[in-house]
């Protein structure tokens, strides 16, 4: 008499849409030892994962989703089949992982905020404020004939007397004020 329970099974296709790693990142985490070879269909000889085998792939999944390296999956898996034995071990693994995460976190929001400047003056621009949107101590200068890239390659268009007259007045402006 059967118990009425029935196992679901998954392709290769589904299992990468379930866990949103693509199918061949689960083929390479099975052949480096990360994901743990699963079954294969008695004809096709295509991965079958059952709801069990899923187990792994998901939380690895997760650990691939915060940037965390493959030897450090690795060590974490390593540890996972050691058990209580390797907490500490477990602990400052994902402490490192976690600052990581602060420092991409400290970079991303600096990256924000360069973004939001320039939002606020091309704002000013298209209102007819560039002059407002540049802030204090700053003008306006075009290099004729010159694109943004030309001033790198090019340096002979610069015009640094432009420049150097500019600082000039600006400082003097400044330590006047002071």
């Amino acid at each position: 008499m059967s118990t009425g329970t029935a196992h679901r099974t998954y392709t290769i296709r589904e299992a990468a849409a379930l866990t949103g790693l693509p199918a061949s990142t689960l083929r390479y985490y099975e052949a480096i030892g990360i994901i743990a070879p699963v079954r294969r269909g008695e004809s096709s000889k295509h991965r079958v994962y059952s709801d069990e085998d899923m187990d792994t792939p998901t939380w690895v999944a997760c650990l691939s989703a915060t940037g965390m390296s493959v030897s450090d999956m690795r060590r974490y898996i390593r540890n996972g089949e050691i058990g209580p034995a390797a907490a500490a071990d477990q602990v400052e693994l994902l402490l490192a992982q976690q600052k990581r995460l602060a420092l991409e976190a400290e970079n991303i929001a600096v990256q924000q905020h360069y973004v939001q400047l320039k939002v606020s003056f091309w704002q000013a621009v298209d209102a007819g404020d560039a002059y407002k949107a540049a802030g204090e101590a700053k003008e306006l200068y075009i290099v004729p004939e010159a694109g943004h890239v030309d001033l790198y390659d090019r340096t002979d268009l610069i015009p640094f007397t432009k420049i150097e007259s500019f600082f000039g007045e600006s400082l003097g402006q400044r330590e006047e004020a002071l």
